[in-house]
């Protein structure tokens, strides 16, 4: 039966879902109940998790079965733990999916946030050796470069520093980059048939930390991808993240081999 008492000036509700029998342990089962509470909004950003020895007096459970549960949530960046001062719902980073081409102003609006975005560069310049290489053109070859910050509700989460071939992106320079983004645009042109991911921490370097707003000492996620249509390079980019606003997911099936 669920319970539901008043402290702290806030009620709970620690009524466990899911069958018992359903062979989750109940530590499972707590972890669980708790990203319930998060995803439905009634434990929000900052809100403070209940003791252990509050939850484990509702759940009737070992004090270390939910000391377990919430240290594996505090790992996965769910909850923010800090002796003395409680378990809190962390943040909510932002969070791609590393085998998709996904366009961020999407993601954010699928989180029910607001995009904006600033155009820092749009030009037409000749390429050095490094992008002449990633774009399989000779350097000095002219292509189309822009740097843009993307915000979440008013916090930068990428700077997208792009180079484009005009062959593929005739018109890239007369976009409204901020109504409408560069993979928006270039997904228009035709289909993407193959992409390639480089994805590194790295310590950002003063540029990047002042276009981000972030501290020097903060790392950032450096992704470097390249994108191909009808068998030609036509785009290659470097997306940074601050790493405190940001991670990737990856979720994938792995093929068993059956036993000879």
């Amino acid at each position: 039966m669920s319970k539901i008492h008043q402290a702290g000036g806030y009620k709970r509700d620690f009524q466990l879902s899911g069958d018992p029998g359903a062979g989750l342990s109940l530590g499972e089962r707590i972890k669980q109940f708790v990203v319930g509470k998060i995803e439905s909004e009634a434990w929000a950003e900052g809100h403070r998790v209940p003791s252990e020895s509050e939850l484990a007096k509702e759940f009737g459970t070992a004090r270390m079965t939910v000391h377990g549960a919430l240290r594996d949530l505090a790992t996965e960046g769910i909850l923010i733990r800090r002796p003395g001062a409680g378990t809190h719902v962390a943040p909510r980073k932002s969070q791609a999916t590393m085998m998709e081409v996904r366009n961020i102003q999407d993601e954010i609006r699928e989180r029910s946030h607001r995009h904006s975005a600033q155009v820092k560069l749009l030009v037409a310049e000749p390429c050095d050796l490094e992008i002449g290489t990633e774009l399989e053109v000779s350097p000095g070859s002219i292509v189309y470069h822009s740097l843009i910050v993307h915000f979440e509700d008013d916090r930068s989460v990428q700077l997208e520093n792009r180079y484009v071939t005009p062959d593929f992106a005739k018109d890239y320079l007369q976009q409204d980059f901020k109504r409408r983004t560069p993979n928006e645009y270039l997904m228009s042109l035709g289909p993407l048939e193959e992409v390639e991911h480089v994805i590194q921490a790295l310590m950002p370097d003063p540029p990047t930390c002042a276009l981000l707003g972030i501290p020097a000492t903060e790392p950032v996620l450096h992704m470097r991808r390249r994108t191909w249509s009808r068998g030609a390079v036509v785009s290659t980019a470097r997306l940074v993240h601050p790493g405190s606003r940001y991670s990737l997911f990856g979720r994938f099936r792995v093929a068993r081999r059956s036993s000879q």
